[in-house]
């Protein structure tokens, strides 16, 4: 976290422009130059790069995340009222990542040479698609072309399907391609083997033993998927007109809101560390293995 706040500190003020400019309006507000150095004097943009710093930190460590420059409202309050739709967003992509994920790796490993060469090829295409362009595709399929669905969020859940489904191809394509390294190795171990000979059916042991060895790795990375799922929310957030933490992390940057740009990177932040250790836990749940070293 104090790694994030320090990059973030420092990264914006690379952002040409005037913070002082940003807190009365903008380019376009031609404040005079004493309302200039007025607010520099009011926030402290004065005083030299490290005093500043020390300065965000210190409000930081107390929770004060600041008032935003641009619509003169706390970050706190801001953010409370922006993550619940990302985080609804970031939530059901990876869901549907996973089943997506899971369903390709159950399909396609251990059914012949042909089957695992379109498997690897779905997964490699479906990693590599970029949300932009994917975002582009599905609308004019869906939305331009057969009408099926809106282009845009309109508050109802239709209005979701497209924004969740380009943040969860990619990802789930990733995932695959974990989840088969780990389904093919489970599928040579003993216990498969042993499974086999009591005469249960390829799926029943796919279902019942391999399927929890796979997903220990996605369990593993569902942390840092979140992480990433709220990033790209950015991006998804932009072209569907999503109100979230996306679209209001864009026009910090684009204001040099500095208060609002570093809470939505240190809620993300925060996200991710919480969620890397909920993964840790549960990936010890589902391996005794785990457990045992653990316990040791």
């Amino acid at each position: 976290m104090w790694a994030v706040a320090t990059l973030t500190f420092f990264a914006i003020r690379l952002i040409p422009g005037d913070p002082a400019q940003a807190i009365l309006g903008g380019p376009g507000s031609q404040a005079s130059q004493e309302a200039l150095d007025q607010v520099r004097r009011d926030y402290g943009l004065d005083q030299p790069l490290l005093v500043q710093y020390f300065a965000m930190l210190g409000r930081l460590l107390t929770g004060d995340l600041g008032d935003s420059y641009a619509l003169k409202v706390p970050v706190a309050e801001l953010l409370g009222a922006q993550i619940g739709g990302t985080l609804l967003l970031a939530v059901l992509s990876l869901a549907l990542a996973w089943v997506l994920a899971l369903a390709l790796s159950l399909v396609s490993t251990g059914r012949g040479r042909i089957a695992t060469a379109v498997g690897e090829g779905v997964e490699l295409t479906a990693a590599a698609l970029p949300q932009f362009w994917l975002a582009a595709v599905l609308i004019a399929i869906f939305s331009t072309g057969l009408g099926w669905l809106p282009p845009v969020a309109t508050g109802t859940p239709s209005g979701l399907v497209l924004p969740v489904v380009t943040l969860a191809i990619p990802l789930a394509g990733f995932l695959a391609q974990v989840m088969r390294e780990s389904l093919l190795d489970a599928m040579a171990q003993p216990f498969v083997i042993s499974a086999r000979a009591r005469g249960e059916s390829a799926v029943g042991v796919r279902l019942r033993h391999t399927i929890r060895h796979a997903a220990l790795p996605g369990i593993s990375l569902s942390g840092w998927a979140l992480g990433w799922l709220l990033s790209g929310a950015v991006v998804v957030e932009t072209i569907f007109a999503i109100p979230g933490l996306g679209r209001t992390l864009l026009q910090a940057v684009t204001l040099r809101d500095i208060p609002v740009v570093t809470g939505v990177v240190l809620l993300i932040a925060l996200v991710y560390v919480v969620m890397t250790v909920l993964t840790d836990v549960a990936s010890r749940i589902a391996d005794p293995r785990l457990r045992q070293e653990a316990g040791r």
